[in-house]
């Protein structure tokens, strides 16, 4: 019997959920805001149904219940991580596509997540255990643990809520500011404290379990280059892993002890910061689809959204963590509706014409079309570019190819930032941080001469780093395998 599996959410995300639910012979049904009413997402759904907002838990579960469907998706962002539509959903008899509401509010909260990752032995970065409400606590914990300290929102992610903090006569004016942004951006004004590494590197851990208490991990995703703490391009292996392949193995098994401590099952992503000597640190869980997945499905062939959708209706994971491997190197874009020589101003408006990459080893998941509207109401995120290659560098040459072939014109986008980003020299020797794009200067291309054009857009071909020895002696010393 074919089940009706509601997708609550738009974009792109809709899309590819959508293209999976059909894949597994199911209904795909979809939503839309007024603003949607004419979107990709909702021309590609066997059904759609207009709501007043994707933040409407009630009316979403209400679609679902008047239209006979069995499972809700929530996609990313939106409603994806609250655990009261996750208990909204279970109480109404439906399947929510993703862990449980018990799972979602252990992890949530960052504080709350530390103390799970604490408890799991897992190594977190030195800060506060749970949420700084005064002044005088801050300064304290600042001052033991030492500047310069991030301050963070609890309950949220993306850079909101979050403020670095140099010194002691900062401090007043961050506090009261994150608190307040985190309050807009989440509903919630709890902060707490945190040592600011400096020129980390941002790599995550895919893990995904099922009902049945299997766990595994999925290997990594370098998510150092980034803009206001947002991730804009991804990558499968990360380069830092590939020199030190014994990190993969000790930070998926971090992943996985924090996972335990939860109870979690389903798709989920562990977040790490790790310093100049390969130190990893815990930041937080994701408990949803990442937007950048497609690089772990390049690289394991294997298809996040179908392994959900079949685990959330009591699926057993058929593979082992000996059976997960790794093969090439996968490279993701963000095009966004922005423009990178302001600030990374949104620009919303009417997509005039679009021209679309194809050929070997290109893959786009795509939320938009030639014609449609970029509306100012929602992240300006159009579509993902990705790539895969037999080895990095054959990998950033695709990229660079597929950039190339790619034009929408009508609005500002960040296609030729990304094509200087990715032939930055430092770029394509792998040397990443977090602040990697605060000292890259993008140049808009009206301002390249032809000889700089063409500097650009030369890609050296370099051998294949090799790998050091491994470290995996390093980790087995702190009780990591």
């Amino acid at each position: 019997m074919r089940r009706k599996i509601l997708v609550a959410n738009r974009g792109e995300i809709a899309v590819r959920v959508l293209r999976g639910i059909r894949e597994m012979g199911d209904v795909a049904v979809a939503l839309y805001s007024s603003v949607d009413r004419n979107a990709l997402h909702v021309a590609m759904a066997d059904e759609a149904y207009a709501v007043e907002s994707y933040l409407q838990g009630e009316s979403i579960v209400r679609v679902a219940i008047e239209r006979g469907c069995s499972a809700i998706h929530p996609g990313y962002g939106f409603l994806s991580e609250n655990a009261g539509f996750a208990a909204l959903c279970a109480e109404a008899g439906l399947v929510f596509v993703g862990p449980t509401a018990a799972a979602i509010g252990a992890l949530g909260s960052k504080t709350a997540a530390r103390e799970l990752a604490l408890r799991g032995g897992a190594p977190v970065v030195p800060g506060s255990e749970g949420a700084v409400t005064d002044s005088g606590t801050a300064k304290r914990l600042a001052s033991r643990i030492g500047y310069p300290v991030l301050i963070k929102a609890a309950a949220g992610g993306g850079g909101k809520g979050m403020r670095l903090v140099e010194s002691e006569r900062e401090l007043d004016a961050a506090l009261r500011d994150a608190a307040s942004e985190a309050e807009r951006s989440f509903r919630s004004g709890e902060v707490y404290i945190e040592k600011a590494l400096i020129h980390p590197r941002h790599i995550e851990i895919q893990v995904f379990g099922d009902h049945h208490g299997h766990l595994i991990h999925l290997g990594e995703r370098e998510c150092s280059i980034q803009r206001r703490h947002q991730k804009v391009i991804e990558e499968c292996p990360s380069p830092l892993v590939d020199l030190h392949p014994g990190l993969r193995n000790a930070m998926g098994e971090a992943a996985l002890r924090v996972a335990r401590q939860a109870g979690y099952f389903n798709a989920g992503t562990a977040e790490f910061l790790v310093d100049a000597e390969r130190n990893f640190y815990f930041l937080e869980m994701n408990t949803r689809l990442q937007v950048e997945h497609p690089v772990t499905e390049l690289v394991t062939s294997l298809d996040l959204v179908q392994m959900q959708l079949e685990t959330a209706f009591g699926a057993r994971l058929k593979l082992r963590q000996e059976d997960v491997s790794w093969r090439g190197a996968a490279i993701q874009c963000r095009l966004y509706a922005e423009d990178p020589a302001n600030n990374y101003f949104p620009s919303p408006g009417r997509i005039s014409r679009l021209r679309t990459p194809s050929g070997p080893g290109i893959r786009l998941d795509n939320g938009v079309y030639e014609g449609w509207t970029v509306p100012l109401d929602y992240d300006p995120l159009l579509a993902k570019l990705c790539v895969w290659a037999q080895d990095r560098p054959g990998a950033i040459r695709r990229m660079r190819r597929a950039l190339g072939e790619t034009e929408v014109l009508g609005i500002a986008n960040n296609i030729e930032f990304f094509k200087q980003v990715l032939g930055d020299e430092r770029f394509r020797s792998g040397n990443l941080h977090t602040g990697f794009l605060r000292d890259f200067v993008y140049r808009p291309a009206g301002e390249l001469t032809d000889e700089e054009m063409s500097a650009a857009m030369a890609v050296v071909q370099r051998p294949a780093a090799k790998p050091r020895a491994d470290d995996s002696s390093k980790w087995a010393a702190r009780g990591w395998r």
